[in-house]
């Protein structure tokens, strides 16, 4: 899978990010797919990703903006950079309660591809930051 082909992916996966549509990001992953997450476990799967996302979904309303999207040339490893625009709509489990609290948040992703599909997103932020920011 050439270069151009991986920022395809990546791009079309924060596209529907920002248009809200996790069922045309999840499609975007392979079978063996991990979610390795800032803070908690990794969750392996799909389904495991969905269910994720609805969490997400519940608790948050966010945009992403600023999105610069890198690949290396055999097209298997990606990294995005970008600044997360967002509202805590519903208080998370261990986490300060949701007020409806905006915050805009720097972030960064780093992925493996495999046969033209995402198999592993890695995503990383300041945590103490956006509690900061919510408290």
């Amino acid at each position: 899978m050439p270069r151009t082909h991986a920022l395809a992916v990546i791009s079309a996966y924060y596209d529907a990010f920002n248009a809200g549509e996790t069922a045309a990001m999840e499609a975007l992953l392979s079978d063996d797919f991990e979610h390795h997450v800032n803070e908690g476990q990794i969750r392996r799967g799909v389904e495991a990703f969905r269910a994720f996302n609805a969490h997400m979904t519940r608790c948050y309303r966010e945009h992403l903006a600023d999105l610069v999207v890198m690949a290396n040339d055999a097209g298997t490893r990606a990294a995005a950079e970008f600044v997360v625009h967002g509202t805590y709509l519903e208080t998370d489990d261990g986490l300060p309660e949701a007020r409806g609290q905006g915050y805009v948040l720097p972030a960064g992703s780093f992925f493996s591809l495999k046969d033209g599909k995402i198999s592993r997103v890695t995503t990383y932020y300041n945590l103490a930051d956006w509690i900061r920011q919510v408290s």
